[in-house]
C-alpha cells in the first residue's frame, strides 16, 4: 500500500483518523505524532544551553524595543 504523509489541521481529525482505522481503511504508523504532550518536553535537549540562553536574552531584549501600547 501507499504510504501518505498529511497535516492535521482541526482536531476532529483525530477522531475519524480513529475511526477510519477501527474499519481497516487505513493503519496509523506513527502514533507519537497523535500525543498532545508538552512543547517543552517534546523539544527538550535540542539546542545547547549557551544558545538557549542567549536566545532567552535575544526576546527579551527585542520585547524591551517593543512599544507599550500598538494601536
Amino acid at each position: 500500500m501507499e504510504k501518505v504523509f498529511i497535516q492535521i489541521n482541526h482536531e476532529k481529525a483525530y477522531k475519524l483518523l480513529d475511526e477510519l482505522e477501527k474499519q481497516n481503511l487505513i493503519q496509523i504508523l506513527n502514533r507519537r505524532s497523535f500525543s498532545k504532550g508538552k512543547l517543552s518536553e517534546k523539544y527538550a535537549g535540542k539546542i545547547s544551553s549557551q544558545a538557549a540562553e542567549r536566545l532567552q536574552v535575544y526576546v527579551a531584549k527585542s520585547r524591551d524595543e517593543w512599544p507599550n501600547s500598538i494601536t
